[in-house]
């Protein structure tokens, strides 16, 4: 059964799949960096890293026969006898020391014309170390407040005491109130009695007097 092999169709038969297979390993490894698209690139990477394999297990034989055997199996994909030659005597002392990851791929912008995505494919040098991932400055550590205690001379925290903290705010409030209300007191001015009381006051005061000087003189 062909379950899980439904991987890069190019939307074309199988026939014409391996011509362009061949065709695109042949261009790389005759000129080592080649120009397609993005779709053709990431297919193009698996058929030609077995057949970079391939090149790697004749070099490390020393048996005639085997090393004519994978030449003629490559021979068989690639369907040129120069670019598989290149392989197999020239360029597979790249990949001796490189276990694995024999091509790269770049991605580019959208082609002219019908936007498909493009990418250039290349055989990766010996010498090559890959990408580094830079380093992350260290992060700088964060400032402590002024409020956070700070130790005594015998090296203990002192720490606040919140319940003492919270029962000196309520009688400072108080005090301002008192204080606020004594001033308050002081600025009203005192009430005034009415004057028809205070005259009524005077005449009775005065009459009483009148009967009192009578009386004596009897």
């Amino acid at each position: 059964m062909r379950h899980g092999k439904h991987r890069h169709q190019l939307g074309v038969k199988k026939e014409h799949r391996a011509a362009i297979m061949a065709s695109l390993s042949s261009a790389l490894f005759r000129h080592d960096r080649i120009q397609t698209t993005l779709g053709y690139a990431k297919a193009l990477r698996p058929f030609a890293e077995k057949l970079i394999t391939m090149a790697k297990h004749a070099a490390a034989t020393d048996d005639a026969a085997k090393k004519l055997h994978l030449r003629r199996l490559a021979i068989a994909k690639v369907r040129d006898v120069t670019a598989v030659h290149l392989l197999f005597s020239e360029k597979v002392s790249k990949f001796v020391n490189r276990p694995g990851g024999y091509i790269r791929i770049y991605k580019l912008v959208k082609r002219v014309g019908d936007a498909a995505d493009m990418a250039i494919v290349e055989l990766i040098e010996a010498d090559d170390e890959g990408f580094k991932k830079s380093a992350k400055p260290a992060k700088k550590a964060a400032k402590k407040p002024a409020s956070e205690s700070k130790p005594n001379s015998d090296g203990a925290a002192s720490s606040p005491a919140p319940a003492d903290a919270g029962a000196a705010a309520p009688a400072s409030e108080s005090d301002s109130g008192k204080a606020e209300g004594a001033e308050t007191a002081e600025k009203k001015p005192a009430k005034k009695a009415p004057a028809k009381k205070t005259a009524a006051k005077k005449a009775t005061s005065k009459a009483s007097a009148k009967k009192q000087a009578a009386a004596d003189d009897k």
